[in-house]
């Protein structure tokens, strides 16, 4: 069954995010909420006066839906994540990216968790789950996949809807095929499921999957350094000065630690299986039409600009909704990307009704 984290373990491991250890140890002693932790995002850390409508009608929600950090014994690993919101609501399924975790969530967490039961785990070598040895362990998607499912399994999810960002499309599509009756609808965020959708600077990447031993030196400079890290964020939004620098400091400190080199490069290695097996995503689209909302920050230079579009060849239904922000679009368009799912999880219980 599902456990509070142990609060020494949590203490250690904050520890990964440098910059904002201070703020990650306050909220553990409850000396801040867990909006806090993000406040340099959304306002100058500790400014409680002159609060917007907005601000206070969040912290009400915060303080009456309060999130939980939790881990979960999975296949022998500590699984953690977070959770908010009543269990009886219904459920989203959060699924992060690379090189984040499920702290990049905590901007809907803040927004939603009053009408929705929010649910967002880290992938085994990520954030605060359990980073076995890549010699012991395979870091696969097909492998994350199947944790991911015996999650949801372990916590009695059993209807959702995913909401899917860059990594988590290749995990959530391959629980959507294996259990289709579990899944209500489709949120993508900047993940891609088509060929075309992966751009430019895929180039090395391809390099690497063709040949990992002649070119595993220039894809960790390409996937893992710290202008990489940067630019997933910023993208090419002229407008830098909206970002946190913590957002990809804290990121790229987490690279560096040991062992993650060895496993980022072992996952992205068999991100060539994600290529391969797009037709059969897009086949099963094409086959169930699921509910799809599809969110994609206009900066975005991780993948090709075609690929929100491209879900409309297989959904035609697909609602798609271009938003104010680079690949990790929730660092700037927060309340928009809320605004949107509400209304769209709204219409999705409306016609299930």
């Amino acid at each position: 069954m599902p456990e509070e984290i142990n609060h020494d373990r949590r203490r250690v491991l904050g520890t990964l995010f440098s910059s904002s250890a201070i703020t990650i140890a306050a909220v553990e002693l409850g000396i801040v909420g867990s909006a806090d932790a993000r406040s340099s995002k959304n306002g100058p850390a500790g400014a409680t006066l002159n609060k917007s409508p907005t601000q206070t009608r969040r912290e009400e929600r915060q303080m009456e839906n309060p999130t939980l950090y939790r881990t979960a014994q999975i296949d022998g690993l500590s699984i953690f994540y977070r959770e908010a919101g009543r269990k009886d609501r219904p459920t989203l399924l959060l699924l992060h990216g690379l090189p984040s975790s499920s702290r990049m969530f905590e901007p809907l967490f803040a927004r939603l968790s009053d009408r929705y039961h929010l649910v967002a785990p880290d992938y085994p070598g990520f954030g605060h789950s359990d980073w076995p040895d890549p010699k012991k362990f395979a870091y696969t998607f097909d492998h994350y996949a199947e944790i991911m499912n015996h999650f949801t399994e372990t916590l009695g999810l059993s209807h959702y809807t995913l909401y899917m960002q860059d990594y988590g499309g290749p995990v959530g599509f391959r629980m959507a095929i294996a259990h289709p009756e579990r899944i209500e609808a489709l949120i993508i965020q900047d993940a891609v499921a088509h060929n075309e959708g992966l751009g430019a600077n895929w180039k090395t990447r391809r390099a690497f999957w063709a040949d990992r031993v002649a070119s595993e030196s220039a894809l960790r400079t390409n996937l893992l350094s710290l202008a990489t890290t940067r630019t997933r964020h910023v993208g090419n939004d002229p407008n830098v000065e909206r970002y946190n620098p913590d957002l990809w400091t804290d990121e790229f400190y987490f690279l560096n630690q040991p062992g993650q080199a060895d496993i980022q490069s072992d996952l992205f290695y068999d991100y060539r299986t994600n290529v391969d097996a797009y037709p059969k995503w897009q086949a099963w689209m094409r086959e169930k039409q699921p509910r799809l909302l599809v969110i994609w920050g206009k900066y975005e230079l991780s993948f090709d600009s075609s690929e929100p579009e491209a879900y409309r060849q297989d959904v035609p239904k697909a609602e798609v909704h271009i938003v104010d922000g680079g690949h990790f679009a929730l660092d700037t368009a927060a309340d928009e990307i809320a605004q949107l799912v509400r209304g769209f999880m709204s219409r999705e219980s409306a016609a299930t009704a």
